[in-house]
């Protein structure tokens, strides 16, 4: 419910943008990353806005190329949202979100009751929709191919 209290807490009108992160925001994210690995250089970029970066994308809506000027550039945003997403810190954040949202309204941290209904059941008792698992990735043809090298390859 919107009280005076739930609008001066949730007002972004003081931000860049209204996706940017929060300094309460940023301290709950912020032990979630992973530090760069040992051996390396160190980052050179703020990793608040590289997620304040994929906030605009995801709040707009907008292709990476309309990232704008004063974010980090497209490329180190999309590589951060790669690397985030395979050492799996996305799911470690969303999960970490998903727990804090349940226990502010007073619910235990995980679901403790499922709902089954009788449309899932039908579609369980016939086999449902099927997901292919691929243990190996195929061969790539070591011919030249035109269109193989005119396509970027996404994470």
């Amino acid at each position: 419910m919107w009280t005076t209290e739930n609008r001066a807490r949730y007002d972004r009108s003081g931000l860049r943008y209204p996706s940017d992160l929060t300094d309460e925001d940023w301290s709950f994210i912020k032990p979630l990353i992973l530090p760069a690995r040992r051996g390396g250089n160190k980052r050179s970029v703020d990793e608040r806005e590289v997620m304040n970066g994929l906030m605009f994308i995801l709040s707009t809506g907008c292709q990476w190329q309309s990232l704008p000027k004063d974010l980090p550039p497209r490329s180190t945003v999309n590589r951060y949202f790669c690397d985030w997403n395979h050492d799996r810190t996305l799911e470690r954040l969303h999960h970490a979100l998903y727990v804090q949202c349940r226990e502010l309204v007073g619910r235990e941290a995980s679901p403790s009751a499922a709902i089954i209904d009788s449309q899932s059941v039908k579609s369980a008792e016939k086999g449902g929709p099927r997901t292919r698992m691929v243990t190996m990735p195929g061969r790539r043809s070591k011919a030249k191919s035109v269109t193989s090298s005119s396509i970027r390859r996404a994470c």
